[in-house]
């Protein structure tokens, strides 16, 4: 079986491979060259280094979608994973109607993220409208519009995740601890936390990519406004790219940064809680 399983593979990994050759590994490529070119299309590009780079990091749109980016998405996962989790705990008890709960909790992420906008734009500056303000007055508006969005829509996901760790933990575990006089949050901080470790990890790493790649809720609900305070990487690179002529080059170093630093940040999260399963 091996040996037909040896034989066989090149064969059947090729499909996939020429795939993913020609769907992301020849784009990316082609987009680290380009972010060190001056270019309108691909076949006037002149290479000129790292000039591109440099206008990146001297553009204050840039640096305010970074430091907006990194604030946003530090306050979505912790708020997403806690409530998330609350809720997993909460739907994991005897209780009436866990199902039906459970399928409400979970709908909104199969929502698109421009409908998801639309809808919250509606809901906020009905609500800002009692003191004659829109979410666009305040970029504060703006910020915690994205975080309540954001939430909404990923939170009966994470929840799901979670639930799904929670029982598969040993009901043995709990019944030993309490046996053992541990109380509920001892029983939450040494079984079930710990335990729940692959799940944690899976969440923190969703929750991490998907706030610093957001674009379209962001497009959306905000688009930026005002001043381009609300805007994030994603958007600030989309805006640069198509609307400023001649810095092309110059949204494309700004997306090769991008990238880098959530494959930074998300390979550092799964070594840091992968390390922790382990332990446990």
């Amino acid at each position: 079986m091996d040996k037909a399983i040896k034989k066989w593979f090149p064969l059947f990994a090729l499909p996939t491979m020429v795939a993913f050759t020609i769907a992301f590994l020849a784009p990316f490529i082609m987009g680290l060259y380009l972010s060190l070119c001056k270019f309108k299309t691909v076949k006037d590009a002149k290479f000129q280094g790292f000039n591109n780079y440099a206008k990146a990091f001297s553009d204050d749109n840039f640096l305010n979608a970074l430091w907006f980016t990194t604030k946003f998405t530090i306050v979505s996962v912790i708020t997403i994973n806690i409530l998330a989790f609350i809720l997993a705990m909460l739907l994991t008890k005897s209780l009436k109607g866990t199902n039906v709960f459970r399928t409400l909790f979970f709908m909104p992420n199969l929502i698109g993220g421009i409908v998801l906008g639309y809808i919250w734009i509606m809901i906020i500056n009905g609500v800002l409208s009692y003191s004659n303000a829109t979410i666009t007055s305040d970029p504060n508006y703006g910020f915690w519009g994205l975080v309540i969005l954001m939430n909404w829509q990923l939170i009966g996901y994470m929840m799901i995740i979670y639930i799904s760790g929670i029982q598969n933990i040993s009901p043995d575990l709990l019944e030993a601890a309490e046996i053992d006089g541990a109380n509920k949050w001892q029983r939450l901080i040494h079984v079930t936390l710990p335990q729940i470790m692959p799940s944690i990890t899976i969440c923190l790493f969703l929750t991490l990519t998907n706030s610093f790649k957001l674009f379209d809720q962001n497009y959306a609900l905000t688009a930026g406004a005002p001043g381009n305070k609300t805007q994030m990487l994603a958007l600030d690179i989309y805006n640069t790219f198509y609307g400023r002529v001649g810095w092309q080059g110059v949204g494309q170093a700004k997306a090769v940064v991008f990238f880098i630093i959530v494959a930074a940040i998300a390979l550092t999260q799964l070594y840091l809680t992968r390390s922790k399963e382990v332990e446990n």
